[in-house]
């Protein structure tokens, strides 16, 4: 096994700003009050993404300030049932599956007591007023406005401990694929167009990630880290995952907690959920990377891309450990106009396998078999998720030897599943969450509970002209020569005419010249152990990657090279780039 420095917490040392960090709550505390000198009546709007723990403000923060009137602007949000009902057509009775929320965050408060909190402010003569809490710039735009962020992962964390439910609920205990249907199709949705133009203009940033340990930095501070960041290479942290399936592989490539089972994930570019760590000076923030999305989606993204897909990150890298493991679930993904009419998204979850790693015998289940009769393989799919038998694969699903370097391409519609032994990159669409289970193997979920199927989804989908021939002739191993020079050759592995995505592999023990083309980049190092990233310019910071790390050059970088690096300078690497077609 090729042994790795895989950087667990990647950061952007900022330049320029190493004073207008601060860490602690008294730090914190010192720089809030510094704003507050030489002023008479001041209202400080503290907002707040869903998830932030109010009790900890309440307890560290707001006291130090000595406010005259200090309010907690969820006294004025509807309360559960009213946001139930509210709720109810994007919630749904799934379990998973629910319907993209279009609701702007006024719509969960009640009109007349936010109008009664603003008069509360306007009531008082002088002094400090506070008001906190998710929506707090509903009451008042804030004199000086401290935005406090949140990212998903930390809230997917602090829901599965019990401590969190959703916002507006006491469903702490509730399934936790319910909980984390409501927060991804309705909150994070409705939170984010809130905080977008809040991080344009407010004057603080509060990041209360890692509880008893705040970072701030001032808003100049943070816009310019991200601007920053779309001149430069940079990867988002990634967050590791057991599962039912999981296997071992990561766990020891990757030095990760042994204690645990298995690992079954790694989202390693998945910006609508990843973290995004700014350093300043000795400080270091945690942000949810999509911030950088929604602020600069057009250096990010590129013009064409960001025109296609708004400020959405449409390309997700991710990793799908099975070697020590069991299959994944047998699934497929919605045609784009099922998610679009039965869940309000725009694009659907095209995807691919790329094999990092595979045990001797490793197969990728893919396609129905040639002569496969729908009905009757999904009177096998139903009688299996009753538990009258196990479904018969053998009978139905092609199954194609998987070996290290192959790229399997999988658009939306097509039956699939990795099998055990094997260590996937998945590069697909980012809509992740579209998944039908057809069958499960008969297993439980980490939980304990039957991990879900959707089969009257499924049958809906899938497209039964991929049987064996065309399985092989349009989706195993398409490689085509592209170009080559000295040291170097590209080759073109896929993807499927129907997805949007294309994928070069670069063979290279020579510097190799890239370039953006006005569309975001995204890349990982898939053979050798470190390569160097620099501008043939000058224009950014040389940028070093390690083993099976994935990485992001944003639109805006244009011309790069990528050469062959330390413990990776006397062999030939490889690089898989994926990007968005024009």
């Amino acid at each position: 096994m090729t042994s790795t420095t895989y950087d667990k917490t990647p950061e952007v040392v900022v330049q320029g700003y190493e004073n207008q960090a601060w860490q602690s709550w008294q730090e914190i505390i010192t720089a809030i009050r510094s704003r507050l000198e030489n002023h008479k009546k001041t209202v400080l709007a503290i907002d707040c993404y869903p998830g932030v723990r109010l009790r900890e403000l309440e307890q560290q923060l707001l006291p130090a300030l000595n406010a005259r009137c200090t309010i907690n602007v969820e006294q004025a949000r509807q309360n559960e049932e009213e946001l139930h009902n509210l709720l109810a057509r994007n919630l749904t009775d799934d379990r998973v599956f629910g319907v993209l929320s279009c609701h702007q965050l006024t719509e969960f408060f009640d009109g007349q007591r936010l109008a009664a909190l603003r008069q509360q402010i306007e009531a008082v003569t002088d002094g400090l007023i506070v008001v906190y809490g998710p929506g707090a710039t509903l009451v008042h735009d804030g004199d000086i406005l401290v935005y406090a962020d949140m990212p998903r992962w930390e809230i997917q964390q602090r829901m599965r401990s019990g401590e969190l439910g959703n916002w507006g609920a006491e469903n702490q205990h509730e399934d936790m694929l319910r909980r984390y249907k409501r927060a991804f199709f309705i909150e994070w949705r409705v939170f984010d167009r809130h905080k977008t133009p809040l991080l344009k203009r407010a004057d603080f940033i509060l990041d209360t990630t890692e509880a008893g340990s705040p970072v701030m930095v001032s808003g100049d501070a943070l816009r310019a880290g991200l601007q920053q960041t779309t001149a430069q290479p940079f990867r988002v942290v990634p967050f590791f995952d057991p599962g039912v399936w999981g296997g071992q592989w990561m766990k020891q490539q990757f030095d990760l907690d042994p204690s645990k089972p298995n690992y079954a994930w790694c989202f390693d570019c998945v910006p609508e959920e990843n973290s995004l760590l700014l350093k300043f000076g000795n400080v270091r923030i945690e942000i949810p990377s999509i911030d950088l999305v929604l602020l600069h989606p057009q250096e990010l993204l590129g013009e064409k891309v960001h025109a296609r897909f708004g400020a959405e990150f449409p390309i997700r890298f991710d990793f799908l450990d099975t070697i020590g493991g069991q299959n994944l679930s047998f699934q497929v993904h919605p045609l784009t106009e099922y998610i679009q009419q039965q869940f309000g998204m725009h694009y659907t979850q095209d995807e691919s396998y790329y094999i990092l790693e595979a045990e001797p015998g490793a197969v990728v289940y893919l396609g129905t078999k040639t002569g496969t009769q729908p009905h009757e393989m999904l009177t096998d799919l139903r009688q299996a998720a009753r538990g009258e038998k196990a479904f018969d694969d053998q009978r139905f699903v092609n199954q194609i030897p998987a070996s290290k370097h192959d790229h399997f391409l999988i658009p939306a519609g097509t039956v699939h599943c990795s099998g055990s032994g094997t260590m996937v990159l998945e590069i697909s669409a980012t809509p992740y969450i579209f998944t039908f289970k057809l069958w499960d193997w008969g297993r439980l979920g980490m939980d304990g509970l039957p991990r879900p199927v959707h089969l009257d989804h499924g049958e809906q989908v899938i497209d039964w002209q991929r049987d064996t021939q065309w399985v092989q002739q349009h989706l195993v191993n398409c490689t085509e020569p592209v170009a080559e020079g000295e040291g170097w050759r590209e080759e073109r592995t896929g993807l499927h005419e129907r997805e949007f995505i294309e994928t070069r592999r670069h063979w290279f023990s020579a510097p190799v010249t890239h370039h953006t083309n006005g569309g975001v980049n995204v890349l990982n190092l898939v053979e050798g152990e470190e390569a160097l990233v620099d501008s043939p310019s000058g224009a950014f910071e040389p940028f070093v990657v390690h083993y099976a790390e994935t990485f992001i050059i944003p639109a805006a970088v244009g011309e790069y090279r990528i050469s062959p690096w330390g413990k990776g300078a006397n062999r030939q690497l490889a690089t898989i780039k994926a990007w968005v077609r024009g």
